[in-house]
This record gives structure tokens, sequence and C-alpha cells, in this order.
């Protein structure tokens, strides 16, 4: 499916709820089409955001934080990936 072409979605809503989202769509002067659209795809952002967060523990955030401070030296696959970063930059 193209991403920029129309796909089909459809929902069943109580009553209640409809009405409610009928009065919200108002309320913004937007269809219900358009204010459900923009709703589902700002909570769904807001998943996948919240998803994707790292999290720490707190002593993962001391070792983390501790790194920053004072890094350690640079073991032979840094050291070997500098060199190759070092080449490829040169190259251009």
């Amino acid at each position: 499916m193209n991403k920029d072409q129309p796909a089909r979605l459809e929902a069943r809503l109580p009553a209640r709820i409809y009405a409610t989202v009928k009065r919200a769509a108002e309320l913004k002067g937007r269809s219900i089409t358009d204010f459900v659209v923009s709703a589902a795809h700002d909570a769904a952002r807001k998943a996948i955001e919240e998803e994707e967060i790292i999290r720490l523990s707190a002593q993962d955030q001391r070792v983390f934080a501790q790194s920053l401070i004072d890094p350690p030296q640079p073991n032979d696959a840094l050291r070997a990936a500098k060199t190759l970063h070092a080449k490829n930059v040169e190259m251009r």
C-alpha cells in the first residue's frame, strides 16, 4: 500500500461516545472524520514514542553518567572503528 493512498478504517461506537466525539469535532470546527483521524494519529505517535524511550534503572543512570564524566579508555574495537571512519570520511 502506498503511504499516501487513503486506507479505510471502520469502527462501531456506543451512541454516547459518538455524541461526545461529534460534539468535540463541532467545537473544533472540524468534521468527525478529520477529528478522529487527527486524535488517533496523535495517540498512535504518543504510544510509539513512549515505547521507544530508553528507560534506565537508577544504577544504570549512575553508570551512564559516570562514563560521561570519566570515560573509559577506548578498546581495540573502538580504535578500529575510528580508523575505518577516518578512511571513509577522507574518501568523500
